[in-house]
């Protein structure tokens, strides 16, 4: 970076953050003394100017990228494995002094359809299917280890009824394929962390069924580091205690805990709506959008009281608690402008549309 653009990214973040005292002129700073503090970066944080990278720096220690690591970027063909963008990710975070985190290897969403038909076009077989996975963990891990710390070895594989959802990997594989996963990412690379990895932890089924597995796998000597908690929440979901109780069930089973796409909803959700299933998709009304022209004053409290409860938490259970990511930089780069109703305005991110810091920023910094 240019003398200049240093220059000038400092002055701006003065302006940002010239008020908090100087001990804690950054989340990281304020955060880090209980655990690693992160957030998920698109192609075009990656890419952005000298005030985007100087934000990302300064306030956050590690790093996961939002979508240029899954499947359908990594691996769009057989065989044609494409790192660019992956690559530029992780020499972003090297470069700046940041671990990273693999997101994701083996989820039924954004995985390219080839991995589940053989060449005529059918359903693959189960040995074709398991043949592809280890394929696709072994080159991805390998190309990157000694580069990231570790990796959402599986992706949202339970439902809130804690069973096992009907996947096209756990149709043509069967339960298994969780536990294969695993086993080829530890030899893969035997020095990376290994996390599972869901949403609506809250939820005592999912919860029971998600320690069942850790005890399932480490019975069968198969490493298990941490279980992923991802926390889409909103202003009144999930019950804080139930949510509570999920963080000390995980930690109890002998693993660390943590919090992987925090952000926070506060737009109404359609009826018979919940979690993070990416295909959902809601009609459009304004009234499913009520704050296009900016957020009332008592809602904007209410947000700063909300992220100031959900850290008294994280700070309460520090001990078990590793890594907090927030999903996505700035409210205008969240993917909740547009999940699951297209075309809102959402604020779920400590940054603003002009990438400020809101009023919760001070508030984490001095707790």
């Amino acid at each position: 970076m240019k003398r200049s653009s240093i220059f000038l990214a400092a002055l701006l973040l003065l302006a940002l953050y010239g008020t908090l005292p100087m001990e804690a002129r950054s989340l990281k700073d304020a955060l880090g003394k209980y655990f690693a503090f992160g957030v998920a970066l698109s192609d075009s944080d990656v890419k952005g100017d000298s005030l985007t990278h100087s934000i990302i720096t300064t306030n956050f220690d590690n790093v996961v990228a939002e979508n240029c690591m899954k499947p359908e970027a990594i691996q769009p063909k057989e065989g044609k494995f494409r790192f660019r963008r992956a690559d530029r990710f992780v020499d972003f975070a090297r470069c700046n002094g940041m671990e990273v985190t693999g997101h994701c290897l083996v989820w039924n969403e954004q995985t390219p359809a080839w991995f589940f038909t053989d060449s005529l076009g059918n359903p693959a077989s189960r040995d074709l299917l398991i043949s592809r996975m280890k394929s696709h963990i072994m080159n991805t891990m390998g190309h990157f280890r000694g580069k990231v710390k570790g990796w959402d070895v599986v992706n949202e594989a339970f439902g809130d009824d804690g069973q096992l959802k009907h996947t096209r990997w756990y149709d043509i594989i069967g339960p298994d394929y969780i536990e294969l996963a695993f086993r080829f990412a530890q030899e893969a690379d035997p020095d990376a962390e290994l996390y599972y990895n869901d949403f609506s932890m809250a939820g005592s089924k999912k919860r029971e069924a998600v320690c069942r597995m850790v005890r399932d796998f480490k019975e069968k000597g198969i490493r298990i580091d941490a279980i992923g908690m991802q926390s889409h929440v909103g202003l009144t979901f999930p019950d804080l205690s139930e949510y509570e109780k999920s963080i000390e069930a995980f930690a109890a089973e002998g693993v660390k805990v943590m919090i992987t796409e925090l952000d926070l909803n506060v737009l109404p959700n359609p009826d018979n709506f919940s979690g993070a299933n990416i295909t959902d998709n809601f009609e459009y009304s304004d009234a499913m959008n009520p704050y296009r022209d900016g957020l009332p004053q008592d809602v904007a409290e209410r947000i700063d009281r909300r992220w100031a409860e959900l850290f008294t938490i994280y700070i309460r259970h520090a001990d078990v608690i590793s890594r907090v990511n927030l999903w996505g930089l700035d409210d205008g780069g969240s993917w909740l402008n547009n999940f699951p109703i297209k075309g809102r305005t959402a604020y779920p991110l400590l940054f603003d549309r002009h990438r400020r810091p809101k009023g919760a920023v001070e508030l984490l910094m001095n707790m």
